[in-house]
């Protein structure tokens, strides 16, 4: 056990290890061939208490730490990116649920997510708006006791399946003192008139994570379905988004991990020239570089989420970890293949597979590009 661990985070590890590779890894070829959306693993997962681990337990959850759950998904991760993602995005809707909405939102909306009845989904992303978050054009208009929503989001997980909802949104509605937008969070149930699913969108990685374009003709909202205060949608997301950094970085060790373990298991049992590929020096430097990069992105995850745990301040921490362990992922899935060489691009192979989601990770929740401005910016204040 590492000194840093204690043992309930080596019995969850254990458990989802146990879980990945007896329940996922037979599965996780055609689900990438398939782009399928894994059902039955989503609700095995929440049997086991994985998807609600660190939320309360009188809404369905574990009571647990968020290093617990940064460990979760570095698990799935090692196995399975994408099937790791959708309870990533999954706990983005919880956060802002727990956070932000009242008992009975809590009740109606977060309870469902953490039990696995349904799969959360959050909004922001619009075709011209990504890391220009406030860039926004959906509009909630209040009309008496509902509002009316119209606009369109692209790139959301977890949206298009049949369990899909709630999904939070993001919408303008108004216009600050200052003249920039006032943005606010509505939470919309599944099956809402006017909410319709758009074109299911493929990707290079995070094949089995359903990704959708969501799109709001006049789409009628009670206002109940406001989450927290008027105007602060924005700050919500923003106060929850380094815990997502957390957790996307929690994917890049999974991959960073599991390179490693595939490359030294594939060097164990193959030759060339008549040796053995573990003889050859400048495939045993790649190894040592992974074993590295994985060591230290360990540290800094589990430094970040513990200070979160803890009650104390964790964005730099988090944007460090991200950028450190998606860019690390990313390098590591590359000299994976290059151990396996032809076969490290024939999909059947895990490697080949997560090359494409290690991609996707250095993209979402920020860019590295905007992870080093948060850097340089807190450095230099």
């Amino acid at each position: 056990m590492a000194h840093w661990l204690n043992e309930e985070h080596t019995m969850v590890r254990d458990a989802v290890r146990r879980f990945a590779e007896n329940e996922i890894a037979p599965l996780s070829q055609r689900l990438w061939e398939e782009e399928a959306f894994p059902y039955g693993i989503w609700k095995r997962a929440a049997e086991l208490g994985f998807t609600g681990l660190p939320y309360p337990e009188q809404y369905a959850g574990g009571g647990g730490s968020w290093l617990s759950f940064v460990i979760v998904l570095e698990e799935l991760a090692r196995v399975d990116c994408a099937v790791a993602n959708s309870l990533m995005a999954n706990s983005s809707v919880a956060s802002l649920l727990n956070a932000y909405g009242n008992d009975a939102q809590k009740k109606a909306f977060l309870t469902p997510i953490l039990d696995g009845s349904r799969i959360g989904s959050i909004g922001l992303t619009e075709p011209n708006a990504g890391s220009d978050a406030a860039n926004i054009a959906t509009r909630a208009t209040q009309d008496g006791e509902q509002w009316i929503i119209s606009g369109a989001k692209t790139f959301i997980s977890n949206s298009g399946t049949d369990v899909t909802g709630p999904v939070v949104i993001a919408a303008v509605t108004g216009t600050r003192p200052d003249g920039r937008k006032e943005i606010s969070n509505f939470i919309v149930p599944a099956g809402t008139p006017g909410f319709t699913t758009g074109r299911k969108l493929t990707k290079i990685g995070w094949r089995a994570s359903s990704t959708c374009e969501l799109n709001f003709d006049r789409c009628k909202v009670p206002a109940a379905n406001l989450l927290g205060t008027r105007g602060h949608g924005l700050r919500q997301t923003l106060a929850q988004i380094s815990t997502g950094r957390i957790l996307i970085g929690a994917l890049g060790l999974g991959i960073l991990q599991g390179s490693l373990d595939r490359s030294r298991a594939y060097m164990k049992e193959r030759t060339a020239f008549g040796k053995p590929l573990t003889d050859f020096q400048s495939l045993q430097f790649k190894l040592a570089d992974m074993a590295t990069h994985a060591h230290a992105a360990r540290l800094m995850l589990y430094d970040a989420a513990a200070a979160k745990d803890a009650g104390r301040p964790f964005d730099q921490q988090a944007s460090m970890a991200k950028l450190f362990t998606t860019e690390r992922a990313m390098e590591a899935a590359h000299q994976a293949i290059q151990i396996h060489g032809g076969y490290g691009i024939i999909s059947e192979y895990p490697v080949a597979r997560a090359f494409g989601d290690a991609k996707v990770l250095e993209i979402v929740e920020g860019t590295s590009e905007i992870q080093r401005m948060i850097i340089s910016r807190a450095l230099l204040a």
